[in-house]
């Protein structure tokens, strides 16, 4: 099973892309359609396209399945882009097709989990990058993160975790009608013991 990441020369079309994640926040979708306009001339964003190639796992159907970027690529498709570059992280073309979720699940390469923060069935796992859902608590977190709430980490879908810890301190009407609020009492939440389990959790200690 190759594990080396192995840029495509071609570039994979972005609605052929199979999502492994059932949302996104669509607040961090506008920034990054905001920040590829600040890109303007066609030269700045051909750089730009060359050095954010999504990771994608290669799957017995032939198709792949994004593990990263999300975001992105939905920001790049609303943008009108309509390829990408591509880095295979995986390839399980050689695994059965029933067995394929479960693999995926293993690596921790899906979160089949939906705006509720609730498990979903695989095949509820939208079937392209422009029928993710809006969960507004994943622009939260990723908000957070910026205000310095808590460290990038690598734990794979990190910044899915904070949001479901930040869905059960406060409403979702709350993030929805007044985010610069909802942000203020994010921060005081992740500061405190209680966060402590998260990845990049960098409240302060208390000694014993």
């Amino acid at each position: 099973m190759a594990n080396t990441r192995e840029p495509r020369i071609h570039p994979v079309p972005i609605l052929d892309l199979r999502p492994t994640q059932m949302t996104v926040g669509m607040r961090e979708v506008k920034a990054k359609r905001k920040r590829w306009r600040e890109h303007a001339s066609k030269k700045k964003q051909e750089e730009l396209l060359g050095k954010h190639m999504i990771p994608v796992v290669l799957g017995p159907d032939g198709r792949y399945y994004i593990v990263d970027h999300h975001h992105l690529s939905l920001s790049l498709h609303d943008e009108g882009v309509k390829h990408i570059l591509v880095t295979i992280i995986g390839d399980l073309s050689m695994v059965e097709k029933d067995a394929f979720w479960g693999v995926m699940d293993n690596k921790r390469w899906a979160y089949p989990y939906d705006a509720k923060g609730e498990r979903r069935p695989f095949k509820d796992l939208p079937k392209s990058v422009v029928d993710l859902k809006d969960d507004p608590f994943r622009s939260l977190a990723g908000e957070l993160r910026r205000a310095g709430g808590f460290a990038k980490d690598t734990t794979p879908f990190s910044e899915f975790l904070w949001a479901d810890f930040l869905r059960r301190q406060m409403s979702r009407k709350l993030v929805n009608d007044n985010f610069d609020k909802a942000l203020e009492k994010a921060l005081e939440a992740a500061k405190s013991q209680k966060a402590i389990y998260l990845p990049g959790w960098c409240g302060p200690t208390t000694d014993d």
